[in-house]
């Protein structure tokens, strides 16, 4: 971070030391081994010189080792040597070993020989974050836990406490000739006015957690243990950490920090403009915007992104712009903003070792201050300031754009302005409006709320009114408002972003499906926030990482709900990209299906530990689990349930190593139905899959798990060709690479075996009649039950795969076009067998159950097909069912 800096750069460094700052004059008279050392060598070797001096006593050395430090690192900096993190980096780490040498003092004082525990230091505002300034207090909490805290036999726990942080408050801030050491402020613990210098840390967590004011909030960003007892002081900020970074997205931080940021403008509004005595910290994109700026979003996107939650300014900023939160030109403009104010700032600390942080109101001082940066006058250091000042200005004032107009309360202009919205049926508007305003719905019934559902219902209503089917939109929004418990923070998320509201009106037109998720967990939409939430989710391999990583350190059953939020986001995203056209369905259905395996992973990881703590494992041996149906064929829709097979690999008659040692048919039978449950079992988080493992050797009658060597027995000797047809698109999942390469080679060793191409064929069609008789089609849309749909292609395609032994790919379209390529079927086919998935994965959502779509819905899935309009989709639906129709009677009859 330091550079070379040259003879000449450090000549000039000191001469405007000595010509513009009376403090620095000073110093370098009282200590000229500092400024020799600094001339001679550099910055570095002067600082390492500094932190080498010694008094008569332990204060005595702190002042010494502070005032050549405050030497060095303003020499390093005036002569470029030292970048601004190097700065406050050099200051921070002294005040924190000045800190820790003055706990030890100050207990040892009252209880010789004593270890310093049960004391720490929370280091708060800009030593929390290492960026303490050239002339700066620092912002400290002092927490103690009675236990352990060294005192004398009759002293009180609070007042042996009270006395060692008088005691180190004395130490560093008391004026001797050699200076001080710190200025010490410890008026950011709770109540400060009423509440002694050292908290318990019990007393100081429930605070926290039932108590804190927003600021409070932002104030823990930058805080961490820095002296005394480490563990402690660790073990509050642990313990605090939900406080600080809540998961729900927060966007009334944004208007609380604003009314912060105004209460500061309004009491400093003499240097809030830029100019002579303009306030560096407090004014007008003065640097307390700039960190508000950066702190509200890490407040906004923390809890859910543990890479933005950097405590330095600087390097949150970079944080945010890696973690696609924060534009890259806000990004540069509020960096290089946030360098010179800061710059600017120790320059005018630095002339007389003062705590300001105004620029000099006389234009005497503000050149000199100017003189002082290497400038030639004050105007020219105006004129560097101004246009970084202003953009950053600007930059703030954004986080809260002005206030759309509020609907009236009057109903005749109420209709009016309706009707403006976009509304045909303006009656029926005015009777959901008048009914969300009569506060029934307990999400409406706290002022908060309310005002918050206020301010986002213009927008939204615009949305909705320029949508599809405005009526059906409404009513589903009702259903939201009604079912949520608290709203508050779901209607400001809206109006803070507007594209979210008309996403929102979005899903309620055409999706059913997603606006019930969405009343029973309006959380989901958080994970819209960002543009992230709309690329395809990452490999199950890689997804099922970062679903170990939300479980590490929790609970069994607090990891399983970490998993069901951050899979049912991943589904609610998918679907939100299919209403919207932002994806094609069949990539979104592999992403479906990438989402639930990496599920399966994690879930069946979990659960395996957790068994295995209890009862142990057997070694070389392991569960594997299979995928079949849509699961193992890559191709899952919204609603689509897990096909599962359980399999195991140990040995009969052994007996597993833990300490309540299972046989292996118990043992993987009970880790299976755990499995299972991990996967299936609603919890407070909600629901996640159905799981069917009815494809099991023997069905619902056989054991849930068999072994490798009898599940491949049953399939040699026992199976019904049905099994062999679900078993084409079977794909081991979990377990080990060794244990899936043994369960493909039974599968496809399976697949292989000679057939009789007339019983398959007969087989086939029976089963086939079966279905249709005992799951007839929904209607002349069942694009999947219905003849020529997706069942009688699948019945086709494996029947091929098991007589001719070619396209044995669990993924239907690979199979088909290695069958076309050997000319047995049309190549076409593909083609239909691709329209009629994407029909599937639209109708999932937009048409559930008894739903029936209207004209805008079917024109949404027509384009989401690739067809110009619903008529043209139905020409291409009929066209593919004949193809898919015409293969299959093929195949029946036995061509």
């Amino acid at each position: 971070m330091s550079r070379e800096s040259s003879t000449n750069d450090r000549t000039a460094a000191l001469g405007r030391a000595r010509d513009h700052s009376p403090f620095l004059r000073d110093t370098i008279n009282a200590r000229p081994e500092i400024a020799d050392a600094f001339l001679s060598v550099g910055a570095s070797t002067a600082a390492d010189l500094a932190l080498q001096s010694k008094g008569d006593d332990l204060a005595g050395s702190l002042r010494r080792q502070r005032q050549a430090l405050a030497l060095a690192v303003a020499l390093g900096d005036l002569s470029g040597e030292f970048a601004l993190e190097q700065v406050t980096r050099l200051l921070s780490d002294f005040a924190d070993d000045a800190i820790n040498q003055a706990i030890h003092a100050a207990i040892a004082e009252r209880v010789p020989g004593a270890e310093p525990q049960g004391f720490a230091v929370i280091a708060m505002g800009k030593l929390g974050s290492h960026e303490l300034n050239y002339s700066s207090d620092v912002d400290l909490l002092l927490l103690f836990d009675p236990a352990s805290l060294p005192r004398r036999a009759r002293d009180d726990p609070g007042e042996a406490a009270v006395r060692v942080g008088r005691r180190l408050i004395e130490l560093l801030q008391k004026r001797t000739e050699d200076g001080y050491v710190e200025r010490v402020d410890l008026r950011l613990r709770p109540s400060p006015e009423v509440t002694p210098i050292a908290l318990p840390i019990n007393a100081a967590i429930s605070h926290y957690e039932s108590s804190a004011l927003p600021w409070e909030r932002a104030a823990f960003i930058r805080a961490r243990a820095a002296a005394g007892d480490l563990a402690l002081g660790g073990q509050f900020l642990e313990a605090i950490q939900p406080f600080v970074w809540r998961r729900s997205l927060d966007f009334g931080v944004i208007e609380e920090v604003r009314q912060i940021s105004a209460r500061i403008r309004d009491h400093f509004a003499q240097g809030a403009q830029i100019g002579p005595g303009f306030d560096l910290k407090r004014g007008r994109g003065g640097i307390r915007e700039v960190e508000f700026f950066v702190q509200i979003q890490q407040m906004i996107h923390g809890g859910r992104d543990a890479s933005v939650r950097a405590s330095a300014t600087l390097e949150a900023i970079s944080a945010l712009v890696a973690a696609g939160h924060l534009d890259s030109s806000h990004a540069e403009q509020l960096a290089g903003a946030y360098r010179l104010l800061r710059t600017v700032e120790h320059r005018v600390q630095m002339v007389d070792d003062a705590q300001t942080h105004l620029l000099p109101a006389s234009a005497d001082g503000l050149d000199n201050v100017s003189r002082l940066h290497g400038l030639p006058d004050g105007a020219a250091l105006l004129d560097v300031l101004r246009p970084k000042v202003g953009c950053a200005g600007e930059i703030f004032d954004s986080l809260a754009p002005e206030a759309s107009p509020r609907l009236s309360n009057d109903q005749q202009i109420l209709a009016i302005e309706l009707a403006q919205l976009g509304f045909s049926d303006v009656e029926g508007a005015l009777r959901h409006v008048a009914d969300w305003r009569s506060g029934k719905a307990r999400s409406l019934r706290s002022p908060p709320a309310s005002q918050a559902f206020e301010a986002m219902l213009p927008a939204l209503l615009k949305s909705i009114a320029t949508g599809g089917d405005p009526n059906r939109a409404l009513n589903r929004l009702g259903d939201i408002v009604e079912r949520l418990s608290s709203g508050v923070n779901f209607f400001r998320l809206l109006e803070a972003r507007p594209e979210l509201a008309r996403l929102l009106a979005k899903l309620l037109a055409h999706a059913p499906a997603l606006a019930d998720q969405l009343a029973r967990r309006p959380e989901l939409l958080e994970g819209l926030f960002d543009t992230s939430s709309f690329a395809l989710p990452p490999s199950a391999d890689e997804f099922a990482a970062l679903l170990a990583d939300a479980m590490r350190g929790e609970p069994y059953d607090v990891g399983l709900d970490r998993v069901r939020r951050l899979v049912n986001e991943r589904r609610f995203a998918l679907g939100v990209q299919l209403i919207d056209r932002r994806r094609d369905p069949l990539e979104v259905t592999e992403g479906y299906a990438a989402v639930a395996e990496g599920a399966l992973l994690a879930l069946g990881r979990a659960a395996t530990e957790e068994f295995r703590q209890r009862h142990g494992e057997f070694p070389g041996a392991e569960l594997l689990v299979l995928g079949l149906g849509r699961f193992g064929g890559y191709s899952l829709t919204h609603a689509s349930d897990l096909d599962i097979i359980y399999l195991h690999t140990a040995e009969p008659n052994s007996a597993s190593n833990g300490p309540k040692p299972l046989g292996p048919n118990d043992y993987f039978n009970r880790l299976a139905s755990r499995v299972t449950a991990a996967l299936s079992v609603a919890t407070a988080a909600g629901p996640l899959y159905d799981v069917d493992t009815r494809l099991r050797p023997e069905g619902a009658k056989g054991m849930l798990v068999v072994s490798l060597e009898a599940f491949e027995r049953y399939q040699r000797e026992q199976a019904w060709t049905w099994e062999h047809m679900a078993l084409c698109r079977a794909r081991p999942l979990f377990g080990s690479e060794e244990g899936k390469a043994r369960a493909a080679a039974v599968i496809d060793g399976v697949l292989r075996m000679p057939r009789d191409r007339a019983k398959i064929i007969a087989d086939a069609a029976k089963v086939r009649a079966e279905i249709a008789r005992h799951k007839p089609p929904h209607g002349p849309l069942d694009v999947k039950l219905g003849h020529g749909g997706l069942v009688d292609l699948e019945f086709a395609t494996h029947v091929l795969q098991l007589t001719r032994h070619v396209g044995l790919d669990t993924r239907l379209e690979v199979a088909l076009e290695q069958l076309a390529t050997e000319s047995l079927v049309e190549a076409n086919v593909v083609d239909a067998l691709k329209l009629l998935s994407r029909m599937l994965v639209m109708m999932r959502l937009v048409a559930p159950g008894d739903v029936k779509p209207t004209a805008e819905t079917w024109q949404l899935v027509a384009e989401a097909c690739g067809a110009g309009n619903w008529d043209e989709l139905l020409a291409e639906h009929d066209a593919a069912r004949q193809r898919i129709a015409a293969l299959w009677n093929s195949i029946r009859q036995g061509a």
